[in-house]
């Protein structure tokens, strides 16, 4: 897996585990925009994949739904196929 396609990965991963969070959680979108400062409307695009949000609008979100996005970070970290390195000859 080349090195931008595991990047995409994983952001993706980490989106997806905070929106698996925000409803295991019976948070709303609306909850979440009014904690965290992100609008609903952003929020929604940036669970959907439409945007490619800011670090520091993960970080927000994560603070919304009130969980540790290094530790969200680890969790999608290790759900990604690590990157093949190619044997010299």
């Amino acid at each position: 897996m080349s090195t931008l396609r595991q990047y995409e990965a994983l952001c993706a991963e980490i989106i997806s585990l905070l929106k698996r969070e925000r409803k295991r959680r019976k948070l709303s979108n609306y909850v979440v925009s009014q904690r965290s400062g992100v609008s609903e409307s952003m929020l929604s695009r940036v669970e959907r994949g439409h945007v490619n949000p800011s670090l520091e609008t993960v970080l927000r979100i994560a603070d919304g739904i009130d969980v540790d996005l290094a530790a969200v970070i680890t969790r999608a970290r290790a759900s990604i196929p690590k990157k093949s390195v190619a044997k010299r000859p």
